[in-house]
């Protein structure tokens, strides 16, 4: 069997540059995975307030952490984020914004909106 070396080549990895549309997707799923988990550790939180004194000084020396800080202020913006992105969907089956030109434009207001939510609970809550 003679090999066609005139054939075009699939785009791997390192050609491959993966549009705004399809990085906010991912983002979309991973965002809810990690919702998924926090949600544990808010089941963890209202556990340890219901459980006494002493599970909620045990819970309040675990908060008082700079990383599970950060986490927390992670699932608020992963919370936030999915909130966008599900408006975004919801805008799209009206069958709107799904011009090439408009995509990415509305991924930025997506991942910026996301953003100042988050900035906005930091601040004000």
């Amino acid at each position: 069997m003679a090999s066609n070396t005139n054939r075009p080549t699939s785009p791997h990895l390192q050609i491959y540059k993966l549009p705004l549309t399809g990085l906010i997707s991912i983002s979309h799923r991973i965002t809810g995975v990690m919702l998924s988990v926090g949600l544990l550790f808010i089941v963890y939180i209202l556990s340890a307030v219901s459980g006494g004194i002493n599970t909620y000084g045990e819970m309040q020396g675990i908060l008082d952490n700079g990383l599970v800080t950060l986490m927390y202020w992670g699932f608020v913006y992963a919370l936030f984020f999915h909130l966008c992105h599900g408006v975004r969907h919801l805008v799209w089956d009206t069958g709107e914004t799904f011009a090439k030109e408009t995509l990415d434009y509305y991924a930025k207001i997506e991942l910026g909106a996301a953003f100042a939510l988050t900035l906005f609970a930091l601040i004000f809550i």
